[in-house]
């Protein structure tokens, strides 16, 4: 695994968009944020809550919430997650914290809070740390700690039976057999429990024909998605690459189950299949299709367009829009088991062998890939069932490059290193 030294006065860049959906997309992010913080001045609760709890709980109480991986990478992109991060090491924490999971907490220690970027996060008023990982409650505690934040720590059950693998043709509609009743059940008390904690924590209270609602938009939105995936899959040269893929789908994935985001994600649609109908390509010398796996590097996008002129290296796929088109969509009457359905597994695709590791494969098959990027940070969660992942794809003839660096924090990045690294490997096992 690539371990790149530290280059400490180095800054990132972002990569260049050329969707008018992505760029549409960021603007009204920011726009939606300084209305979540007018909502919360005048005296509205707020959660921070981990990007694997079920938003769409807060979202049918019409409770403002911020997902913590989000403002994570707000921060890094905005190169200010070394100084928040030293902040905390300046309080005796280690240097090796998951970063990702942290640095919402860490940028609330700054003595000038109005630098942060955007103004700052608004007043958080309670959280819900997701423990598939290890460190948010460990990190959440210090919410409470330092803020009188109340959390619910929110859990799901352990996969044990892996099968069938190919668990992206099931969940839509056989998600009753798929994840066996008794997981299900312990889902269910689990968002009961959730519930009831939102209830008595904010005062507002939950209506199941606004969270089935709710529900409805997600699949539709989700069918766009899996609709802009596949087309991206079967066109070469490739489309767009995953700088325009990533904010065209995560800003409405954060913003699920509303009207706006159905838009959005059929405007990512159409905008992609306008591309391909008319032939514009990224690269027209694409000689080498490139999936990234992990979370994105948030304060250096444009290390995913560097290739492409070179050696015609273009990053057509990314799990984002992967998992929004495999890994959301349930169809079922009860809301709250279809909720259920949804949550007892949504990381297991990603994280938990032999789930991943078929997953990653048949969408690198599905998407003509030469070769994988795995980021995958040593001793952070992200880095759970990598071994697997990577045998799993070498095997099916696809080389992994793997690198040992965090995804936010551009203290543990050396760009010049980690191109150099990657030429080679482009030069001695792809081409």
């Amino acid at each position: 695994m690539s371990q790149p030294s530290t280059a400490t006065d180095w800054r990132g860049k972002s990569g260049t968009k050329q969707l008018q959906s992505a760029v549409n997309a960021s603007v009204y992010q920011k726009e939606w944020f300084q209305q979540l913080k007018r909502r919360v001045a005048a005296g509205e609760p707020c959660a921070i809550v981990g990007a694997d709890a079920p938003q769409e709980l807060l979202r049918a109480m019409d409770i403002p919430f911020v997902v913590n991986q989000w403002w994570a990478s707000v921060v890094s992109s905005r190169q200010k997650a070394p100084y928040y991060l030293g902040l905390m090491n300046e309080r005796g924490y280690r240097n090796d914290l998951c970063a990702y999971c942290s640095l919402a907490f860490a940028s609330t220690l700054d003595p000038d809070p109005a630098q942060a970027p955007w103004g700052g996060l608004p007043k958080i008023s309670l959280g819900i740390p997701e423990l598939g990982c290890d460190s948010q409650m460990k990190i959440f505690g210090l919410w409470n700690k330092e803020h009188g934040v109340p959390i619910y720590p929110f859990e799901r059950t352990v996969l044990v039976d892996p099968s069938p693998l190919n668990w992206w043709d099931k969940n839509r509609y056989d998600w009753e057999e798929l994840y066996r009743p008794y997981r299900l059940d312990l889902m269910v008390e689990e968002l009961k429990g959730l519930i009831a904690f939102l209830e008595m924590t904010t005062g507002r209270t939950l209506s199941e024909t606004k969270l089935k609602h709710i529900m409805d938009l997600v699949n539709e939105q989700e069918e766009y998605s899996k609709q802009t995936r596949d087309l991206i899959a079967e066109t070469m040269p490739a489309p767009i690459t995953i700088v325009d893929s990533i904010p065209s789908v995560m800003i409405p994935q954060w913003h699920r189950g509303t009207e706006w985001a159905v838009n959005a994600a059929k405007t990512f649609y159409a905008e992609v299949k306008e591309k391909v109908e008319h032939g514009e390509v990224v690269c027209a010398n694409e000689k080498i299709r490139l999936m990234w796996i992990g979370t994105g590097l948030w304060f250096n996008t444009s290390f995913y367009q560097h290739f492409q002129d070179k050696y015609g290296a273009v990053f057509a796929w990314s799990f984002y829009l992967a998992l929004a088109a495999d890994g959301y969509a349930r169809y079922g009457d009860d809301p709250i088991r279809t909720l259920a359905a949804r949550y007892t597994n949504l990381t297991e695709g990603l994280n938990i062998p032999p789930w991943n590791a078929a997953w990653y494969v048949n969408e690198a098959k599905r998407n003509k890939i030469s070769a994988a990027v795995h980021l995958a940070p040593s001793g952070n969660c992200a880095d759970r069932g990598s071994y697997f992942v990577k045998k799993a794809l070498e095997d099916a003839g696809i080389p992994v490059f793997e690198i040992g660096s965090d995804n936010v924090d551009s203290r543990k990045w050396n760009n010049e290193e980690m191109t150099k690294q990657f030429s080679e490997f482009i030069e001695t096992r792809v081409l």
